[in-house]
């Protein structure tokens, strides 16, 4: 439980790292977002999420990385 709040908390850090590095660039960012079709934007967030079950299960099952 430990480790899963900590990484809650990484994700958050990570998540609001650019808002405060550049916050006119993620304004428009997130206005052009609102402008892309939902199809896309599904699928983008399930190769997203490809990508990160693939992440985990690659360093959590397999001796690839020590």
């Amino acid at each position: 439980m430990k480790l899963l709040i900590t990484l809650v908390g990484l994700v958050l850090v990570l998540e609001g790292l650019p808002y405060v590095a550049f916050p006119r660039a993620m304004q428009e960012w997130l206005r052009q977002l609102t402008e892309t079709d939902p199809k896309v934007l599904r699928m983008m967030g399930l190769i997203a999420m490809a990508i990160g079950f693939l992440l985990c299960y690659v360093t959590q099952r397999t001796d690839l990385l020590p």
